[in-house]
């Protein structure tokens, strides 16, 4: 049997926790597309695990692989202790939350880098394509007699300070909505009850802080609190602002717009610049197409019964279609299992 350990950014994801489906933490079947992967590499007899099982008497003696879900920080002491090991890199977090991520001369210490950025994707041999994974629903409700408000927004209280980042429109978007149309638009997501610092002091932003950072945080009036599961907060409303944590870059598509699709709530989409070559445009609303807020607000308040369901139909399709497996968990599975099988035949 071959062994493959997976080297992840944080330990929180250690002893196994990525592929654990009973986790409390998997929220929204977020690990079901690494319990997925896992499972197919067991029908190749491959065992895959996470990093912290590794033992450098045991294992060293047996074949193994290392698997990187990001760089970590600690890259170049795990580069000197596998260095002659097959390492294989699936890229996540764009330059905007990961900058190492994107060092050309950290990649030459991996045999294959799988990444859902178009351009990097040439050849697909060094550099191989794969979509954000998805568990697909296998039914749909898109019940319209459950929303009850118009606009909402389900997201982080980040920042980070980069050139193309979209955390400062999110924001923008929240105090449009403040401070003209409060009764149409609700907040949800994790850290908005926070004051978040930048910049050299944003090392407080911990929990070790929290009582100085709650005392400072600014005020939401928009805001309602975190959710246990996004589908049932996003199936109660028309439209959900839905931006990607930065814009521009080809391909980076997250599972942000799917919360939607899955949820039957008709997104609001800033990010990728070539979304429509991988997703229907009759899916969202091109949040580009729109000069301020006001013409935004105004396309979603006045639009008609039969254009928001013809909306929810391409969606419907779109999800039923073959189009929808790239997205897909299994693809995400197959892919990976494909190219490092071919590498261990040679």
């Amino acid at each position: 049997m071959h062994n493959i350990f997976l080297v992840c950014t944080s330990d929180f994801y250690y002893k196994n926790k990525i592929f654990d489906l009973n986790d409390p933490t998997n929220r929204d079947n977020f690990y079901f597309p690494y319990y997925l992967l896992r499972q197919k590499f067991l029908k190749f007899d491959i065992s895959l695990n996470t990093y912290d099982y590794f033992n450098f008497d045991e294992n060293c003696d047996e074949p193994y692989i290392l698997i990187f879900f990001d760089i970590p920080k600690n890259i170049n002491i795990l580069l000197k202790y596998h260095k002659n090991i097959d390492k294989f890199l699936v890229i996540f977090e764009s330059k905007v939350m990961s900058s190492v991520n994107w060092n050309r001369n950290l990649h030459k210490n991996f045999k294959k880098i799988f990444t859902w950025n178009d351009d990097f994707v040439v050849d697909g041999k060094k550099y191989i394509k794969y979509y954000w994974p998805n568990k697909i629903p296998e039914k749909l409700d898109f019940d319209l007699g459950k929303k009850n408000n118009l606009c909402t927004m389900i997201a982080g209280h980040k920042f980070k300070d980069h050139p193309i980042e979209l955390y400062t429109e999110r924001v923008k978007a929240i105090r449009w909505f403040e401070q003209n149309h409060p009764e149409y638009f609700d907040l949800y997501g994790i850290g908005w009850d926070k004051y978040r610092f930048k910049g050299a002091l944003s090392i407080l932003n911990t929990n070790r802080f929290e009582v100085l950072t709650k005392l400072l945080k600014p005020k939401y009036p928009s805001y309602r609190g975190t959710v246990k599961l996004k589908r049932d907060v996003l199936q109660k409303y028309k439209f959900a602002i839905c931006y990607e944590n930065a814009r521009d870059i080809p391909g980076y598509i997250t599972e942000k717009i799917f919360d939607c699709f899955f949820a039957g709530c008709v997104p609001v989409y800033w990010g990728a610049p070539n979304v429509t070559a991988h997703i229907p445009a009759d899916t969202f609303i091109d949040r580009r197409k729109f000069r301020n807020y006001e013409e935004l607000y105004s396309y979603l308040k006045n639009m008609p019964d039969k254009k928001y369901i013809n909306y929810l139909d391409a969606i419907k399709s779109f999800i039923k279609s073959d189009k929808i497996y790239p997205f897909s968990a299994e693809c995400f599975a197959e892919t990976l299992i494909n190219e490092i099988i071919k590498d261990l035949n040679g």
